[in-house]
């Protein structure tokens, strides 16, 4: 997790913009990009990397080319916010891998999960197969998208 302590200046920021936008640049790229030598632009990756502000790299793939058209946001409540609870649905959540994302939340949910799904048939399946069998869950509530509007990878760097 990144400390709020990491100052990032301007050239720590056009290197993360720049890889947010082609995580494949190499570091020439990215030195040339940023006036820097190849040496400094390495050296400053590296240490992004190590302070935890660039936590890894991935390739950026259609769900859909994978089969995968539905995307599901799930609100989940628990029968107890009890920390043993909390632990087991959680270990519980990392190990779907059609569990995209999972997040303890305030308001009357505990957690939003986004999944993805083949097609309503298969969630039912992961319903029935999963989500009900997640330790603790007292109730389900569930949304299909209909259409993404948008969707974004990188995050604003200011």
């Amino acid at each position: 997790m990144v400390k709020s302590s990491v100052q990032l200046d301007s050239v720590d920021k056009n290197l993360l913009r720049r890889l947010q936008d082609r995580g494949r640049a190499t570091n020439a790229e990215l030195a040339e990009a940023a006036h820097l030598s190849e040496s400094a632009c390495f050296r400053r990756v590296r240490a992004l990397e190590t302070e935890g502000v660039i936590t890894g790299y991935a390739a950026t793939v259609s769900p859909a080319a994978l089969g995968l058209a539905l995307t599901v946001y799930v609100s989940i409540t628990l029968t107890s916010q009890a920390q043993d609870v909390l632990a087991a649905f959680e270990r519980a959540v990392s190990e779907a891998p059609e569990i995209m994302e999972c997040h303890l939340m305030t308001g009357q949910a505990d957690y939003m999960i986004r999944l993805v799904a083949a097609d309503v048939e298969d969630l039912e399946r992961l319903h029935a197969t999963l989500l009900t069998r997640l330790p603790g869950v007292a109730r389900i509530n569930s949304s299909i998208a209909l259409r993404t509007v948008v969707r974004r990878s990188a995050l604003p760097v200011r």
